[in-house]
């Protein structure tokens, strides 16, 4: 039976801080309760002697530093993985929010993933067909590789994100009939866009080969960090474990460097360029080298 540690040391923004925790690790979940009935969680990002920092993904609303309750999980981000999360639309920590219930599986996966080992890697030689005659002509989208679209305000990459998730396909020859999906994870979008996303995929009918998770701008910033890495997790179990092709698409990184940049101001950190964090170079790194091909599995994870 874990500590359960009540009060807080000091709230700043979805940050908290913890003292006097023992036996804590770096990346452990964390589970909060408020007055008693309202659950969060959250993830330890900092520690140093007996105190934590702790990253709360649903918002630090409604706490206060003596109406808090912590308990120490002893495991890290972990999202409920199945095939039937194909058609589902969940939020940006992994959880249902299409009114379908929760998966049902015993199947979870820490969302931090691990890097490829590089001699496990396979060549790649096959690309995925997106529709978009730039793309497949010029800049032809590899299956195990990842592509940027660099775009910018006021032009229409939300549509052009939407329209390769409608006519992305293995392409035509030998590999064309194998399994194929799209996981689509948006991340800091408004609401009217992210209606625009599911509406468009209803109309087209490629709802069912589509994993979708959306973190809305009104939600909490500290949960736009984690959004990628729980897509990236789901595409890896489906490409590694249920060798499928599976197509990532990120939408956009701009408003994840921004969410990291907001909450390294809140922790106090010396920023680097434009104010960002240092390592969000490597947080980036440590996303897109998710993507690949694995020996031994028939599957991959393509990212754009």
């Amino acid at each position: 039976m874990g500590i359960e540690y009540l009060g807080l040391s000091s709230i700043n923004g979805p940050l908290v801080i913890l003292e006097g925790v023992q036996d804590a690790f770096f990346d452990e979940i964390v589970e909060f309760t408020v007055d008693g009935k309202t659950k969060k969680i959250g993830r330890i990002i900092e520690l140093y002697e007996d105190k934590a920092v702790i990253q709360v993904f649903e918002g630090t609303e409604n706490m206060s530093l003596d109406n808090t309750r912590t308990k120490l999980t002893g495991h890290p981000m972990e999202v409920s993985l199945a095939p039937d999360m194909l058609g589902r639309t969940f939020n940006g920590i992994g959880k249902p929010i299409d009114g379908l219930g929760p998966l049902i599986t015993d199947v979870k996966r820490d969302v931090n993933g691990l890097p490829l080992n590089p001699v496990r890697r396979k060549y790649p030689r096959n690309y995925i067909r997106t529709g978009i005659s730039a793309i497949d002509g010029l800049t032809t989208l590899i299956r195990g590789q990842k592509l940027p679209i660099f775009s910018g305000n006021g032009l229409p990459h939300d549509e052009l994100a939407a329209q390769i998730v409608e006519q992305a396909s293995l392409g035509d020859g030998e590999n064309e009939d194998e399994p194929f999906a799209v996981v689509f994870a948006a991340m800091g979008v408004k609401y009217d866009v992210a209606e625009y996303f599911k509406r468009r995929f209803a109309e087209c009918g490629v709802s069912d080969h589509v994993a979708m998770f959306l973190n809305l701008s009104n939600d909490p910033v500290a949960e736009r960090l984690i959004t990628p890495k729980v897509a990236l997790t789901a595409a890896e179990y489906l490409a590694f474990e249920k060798n499928m092709h599976i197509l990532v698409i990120l939408t956009d990184m701009t408003s994840f460097a921004e969410a990291m940049r907001e909450v390294s101001a809140q922790k106090g950190e010396i920023p680097s360029r434009k104010g960002y964090p240092g390592y969000l170079y490597s947080e980036f790194a440590a996303l897109y080298e998710r993507a690949g091909i694995v020996k031994g599995s028939a599957g991959s994870v393509t990212q754009i």
